[in-house]
């Protein structure tokens, strides 16, 4: 267990995670979650769509798209399951249970966002309803999901925020603590840096400037030490095999800076009390830090 943890053992603890597409979760919290679970946390991820449109990375595969055969969505399903057993974690749904389905809105300004079907279309009392039932089912005293502009300004992500939000503002349960993923504007420049004294580039970006997801370091008030459970992020990673390369940046970055760039995982504390205890640097570094379970 890291140093930076408060506790032996997390069991009674309840994390609850909502993101857009399957992936999200791997990429912005993999570590965290499989850190939880393995010291007896439970954790549960909602995903709003199955990511339809997502752009599809292995050749073979192509056929799957959405301008293909678009079968993408019931293959992503499967990727998401192979990466929750690598993290270890039991409990992930999609918004609806099965029952309902969002499709992927895919980018803002384009032909697919404005169908009927997609979830940056679905209305947000109704689609926050099927939240709050999880929030009710669940007792998570820990959310985490995007910020206002979902990181990077997808609709999905967009969207998953307000229903996340809305969904805890009106569930019978309250959670303690709520988080929004965030990625400090320093980390970002050492990575770019990296990338370019090895003659590559990080989304050939110049600066944490360019970056539309990198945040002012005044506004990231945690951060969790996953290095224990960094090789099951970057193996569950690899599970979502449409979705991510492993000589893209983002494995390119694991190379050039050591597997903590993977491992540290930050968020900024938007609802709940910050608590002890802190880095060097005065961030909190236990999601459950002031929370009774």
């Amino acid at each position: 267990m890291p140093a930076s943890l408060s506790r032996e053992s997390y069991k009674g603890a309840r994390l609850l995670l909502v993101h857009a597409h399957p992936d999200d979760e791997t990429i912005n919290n993999g570590a965290t979650m499989a850190l939880y679970a393995s010291l007896g946390a439970d954790v549960t991820l909602i995903t709003c769509t199955r990511g339809e449109e997502g752009e599809v990375l292995v050749t073979d595969l192509a056929h799957l798209a959405s301008v293909h055969n678009d079968t993408l969505g019931d293959h992503r399903i499967g990727e998401l399951s192979d990466a929750m057993e690598i993290l270890r974690v039991k409990d992930f749904r999609f918004l609806g249970d099965g029952k309902e389905k969002f499709r992927d809105s895919g980018m803002m300004g384009t032909p697919q966002n404005e169908r009927p079907d997609v979830f940056w279309n679905a209305d947000l009392e109704h689609a926050s309803d099927l939240l709050v039932k999880v929030i009710d089912e669940v007792k998570p005293q820990v959310l985490i999901t995007y910020d206002e502009i979902g990181g990077y300004g997808h609709p999905d992500h967009i969207q998953a925020h307000r229903v996340a939000m809305r969904a805890a503002q009106k569930a019978s349960w309250k959670v303690s603590k709520i988080y929004w993923n965030a990625m400090p504007k320093s980390v970002i420049a050492e990575g770019i840096d990296a990338m370019k004294a090895v003659g590559s580039d990080f989304f050939g970006a110049e600066s944490a400037d360019d970056i539309p997801f990198a945040k002012d370091d005044a506004l990231v008030t945690t951060v969790i030490d996953g290095n224990p459970c960094v090789q099951q992020k970057m193996d569950a990673m690899r599970a979502h095999a449409t979705q991510i390369t492993v000589d893209g940046p983002f494995f390119a970055l694991s190379n050039n800076l050591g597997l903590q760039v993977w491992g540290n995982e930050y968020y900024s504390l938007v609802q709940g009390d910050k608590s002890e205890p802190f880095n060097k640097d005065g961030r909190e570094t236990d999601l459950f830090a002031g929370v009774d379970f």
